[in-house]
C-alpha cells in the first residue's frame, strides 16, 4: 500500500512516496507487533520490578521526589500504594512506562556494578558533574531523574558503551585511549 501526498494541483499526477507499510497476519497478536508485553506479565514482574528498584533508589540515595521523577511521576498515594503492595507480595500492575523506566534504572545499576567494584566510586561517579557530551556537565544521577526515559536510556547506553571500551572515566568523546588486552584484569 503507498502513501500519497496530498494537495496535487489538477491535471498533474500525485507522486508516489518511497514507504510501503508492512501487512501483518490476520491472526497476529497487536501487542506482539510492537514488542509489548500484555497485562498477565506486567502483573507478574511488577512486584518484583518495585521491590528492586526500592533496593537501587535506597543504595543511590534518592529522595522521595527523585523516585517519583524516576518512575515517570505517579501520584505519591499511588506511589506509596505500589510499594506497599510490593513489599507485602500483594497483587500490583504497573503502567508499561513504569517498567520500561525501572527496567533502564536496572540496567544503570548492572551497568555501575561492573564498571566499579566499589559502590562508593559508583555513587560518586553517579552524583558528580560529567564531562561527557551526553551529560553537558550534569551529574548522571541528574539526568536519570530529570531527564525522563530519554535521560535514563542516555545513561545506560553511555555506560553500556563504556563496558564495551567505546567511552570512559568522564573524559570528552574521542580524547581517550581505548580498552586493550593490558587493561583486562581477572580476578
Amino acid at each position: 500500500m503507498s502513501i500519497y501526498r496530498q494537495g496535487v494541483p489538477d491535471g498533474m499526477q500525485p507522486r508516489v512516496d518511497i514507504m510501503q507499510l508492512a501487512r501483518l497476519p490476520p491472526d497476529a497478536p497487536v501487542a506482539s507487533a510492537f514488542g509489548g508485553i500484555d497485562n498477565a506479565d506486567r502483573a507478574r514482574l511488577s512486584g518484583p520490578a518495585l521491590r528492586t528498584f526500592r533496593n537501587i533508589a535506597d543504595g543511590w540515595r534518592l529522595s522521595e521526589a527523585d523516585r517519583l521523577a524516576a518512575l515517570g511521576y505517579p501520584g505519591r498515594s499511588t506511589y506509596h500504594s505500589w510499594m506497599k503492595k510490593a513489599a507485602t507480595h500483594a497483587p500490583v500492575t504497573l503502567p508499561f512506562d513504569t517498567l520500561v523506566r525501572i527496567s533502564a534504572i536496572l540496567g544503570i545499576h548492572k551497568a555501575l556494578s561492573i564498571l566499579f567494584h566499589d559502590r562508593t566510586q559508583a555513587l560518586q561517579w553517579l552524583n558528580a558533574p560529567h564531562r561527557g557530551t551526553a551529560f553537558a556537565g550534569i551529574p548522571p544521577l541528574g539526568l536519570i531523574v530529570a531527564g525522563g526515559q530519554d535521560g535514563m536510556m542516555t545513561v545506560r547506553r553511555y555506560l553500556d558503551a563504556w563496558r564495551g571500551g567505546e567511552v570512559g572515566q568522564g573524559a570528552a568523546e574521542g580524547s581517550f585511549a581505548p580498552v586493550t588486552e593490558a587493561d583486562v584484569v581477572f580476578l
